[in-house]
């Protein structure tokens, strides 16, 4: 529910605000930027920033790519950004966005969008990337890598993200833009005879210096640019913090040197052996001129130091009131915001009630209705199956009449038969008893004369033994 509202707020500040700025997090299995290599002579990105807390961001804007960013989730800060120089914009409009997959890729958004409208709807937000609030009231400022001040408008919405800032001084902040844009419009641009061939880094060393314990503080900024032309030729710029005045030109590789172990910029390093001797010199001459007079304009300067002085003292004495007043608007924002927070939770717990409610009591309709239909239902069922238990009872009363009837019947009809069957089965066993004592009779003398008869034979076998044993046996005549 929380995810459909805030796409829906999500797709309304898109159709009511038409510059809304996009951005795109690169996934590890990409070629890599994605539809932002077209940023990178030959469309080959920087090689060796190769750690797993540097993510690729394609920076887009009406959904079409503006420049790339290599951004830290360590230092939380971007350690580059890759952009042509398109025609500059007449006037500045600040719209600060954040990039909220880099804290929560699981996230159903896609696009930059506005801090405040993200907060509760994006898991760990600020836990990879810097927020408004570690700038409020830390003395720095929100420093473009990719100046808004290169850019025409569609551009220069883009460049306002803070994936796309480091922490600077108002001063530092202010010299690095000047510079940077005196050095693309008088010395580089000049001298690249194909000015969609110009491609430039500018990127930020991360320092140990944290603001609030969280974001780096740039040790120094630097900026690579690569004129991939018939006539090309490359050139590296260093600007040190400490030195807001600074401007130090070198070449490509001994830039290189000063970055991360086996960090390439450009592709072939721009071609540095065919290089244009005579455009880079050219180039070279002009970035001196540039620093020349920035240098007089120092040395100008000095003139008016005693009124700096005056208004260094008054500044000192303005400070601790600015700083009050600062903090107290940050106070009344936060205030506001939390004001509106709070009516926003509390008109999401009343209508969470109020859909709860509907809900049950729809669901309440529905089971009486289920209820009702099944009751319906049954009662044809029901009334068939009275019908069949009183039928059925019916046949067993009759069943039962008729076994009961069938037994009080049966006793006397049994007696009158075999009462009637009693002289003809008397009369009819008296020849066959009759039978029976003759058979009884006759087998008794049979047996008194075998038995006579077999005692007669017994003497007689014992007379003729004993006359054996005892008289003598004589002559046959005897």
């Amino acid at each position: 529910e929380w995810t459909m509202k805030t796409s829906i707020v999500f797709l309304l500040c898109i159709s009511v605000f038409p510059g809304f700025s996009q951005g795109r997090v690169v996934r590890e299995d990409e070629t890599g930027f994605a539809e932002c290599n077209v940023f990178f002579p030959g469309q080959v990105p920087p090689e060796g920033f190769t750690e797993p807390f540097h993510v690729k961001i394609c920076q887009q804007y009406n959904k079409e790519p503006r420049f790339a960013t290599l951004y830290s989730t360590k230092d939380k800060i971007p350690l580059y950004s890759a952009f042509k120089f398109t025609k500059p914009a007449q006037s500045e409009e600040e719209n600060w966005l954040v990039e909220p997959q880099i804290d929560d890729p699981e996230n159903d958004l896609h696009e930059m969008v506005h801090e405040a409208d993200i907060i509760g709807t994006v898991a760990n937000l600020g836990a990879n990337q810097a927020l408004t609030s570690d700038y409020v009231g830390s003395g720095y400022e929100r420093g473009l890598l990719n100046p808004s001040l290169l850019n025409e408008k569609d551009f220069q919405m883009a460049t306002y993200t803070l994936t796309n800032a480091v922490p600077l001084s108002p001063a530092l902040s202010k010299n690095w833009h000047r510079d940077i844009k005196k050095v693309v419009e008088q010395a580089l641009i000049p001298h690249c005879s194909k000015k969609d061939h110009l491609y430039l880094l500018a990127g930020a060393i991360p320092s140990s210096v944290r603001v609030k314990g969280k974001v780096s503080v740039p040790e120094s900024l630097w900026l690579a640019a690569c004129c991939d032309a018939p006539e090309g030729w490359s050139l590296g710029l260093v600007k040190k913090i400490n030195d807001e005045n600074s401007l130090m030109d070198l070449t490509v590789g001994e830039l290189e040197k000063q970055l991360l172990a086996g960090v390439h910029l450009f592709k072939g390093n721009c071609g540095e052996d065919k290089q244009n001797q005579e455009k880079k010199e050219a180039v070279l001459q002009a970035v001196g001129q540039i620093r020349s007079g920035e240098q007089t304009g120092t040395t100008d300067n000095q003139e008016t130091k005693e009124s700096g002085w005056v208004r260094k003292v008054a500044g000192i004495i303005a400070t601790p009131f600015i700083k009050l007043l600062e903090l107290l608007i940050y106070i009344f924002v936060e205030l506001v915001k939390f004001v509106f927070y709070f009516l926003w939770l509390v008109v999401k717990r009343v209508c969470g009630t109020v859909l709860d409610g509907l809900y049950s009591l729809w669901s309440g309709l529905m089971s009486y209705l289920k209820a009702i239909t099944m009751v319906l239902i049954s009662i044809p069922y029901d009334v068939g199956r009275v019908v069949i238990n009183i039928f059925l009872g019916f046949l067993q009363i009759v069943q039962d009449v008729v076994s009961l009837t069938y037994r009080i019947l049966s006793i006397p009809v049994g007696f009158v038969l075999h009462l009637a069957a009693f002289p003809y089965h008397s009369i009819c066993a008296i020849p066959s008893v009759l039978k029976d004592m003759a058979t009884g009779i006759g087998g008794t003398f049979s047996l008194v004369i075998d038995a006579t008869a077999a005692v007669l034979h017994g003497f007689y076998y014992l007379a003729s033994h004993i006359v054996r044993r005892f008289v003598p046996k004589g002559s046959s005549d005897d």
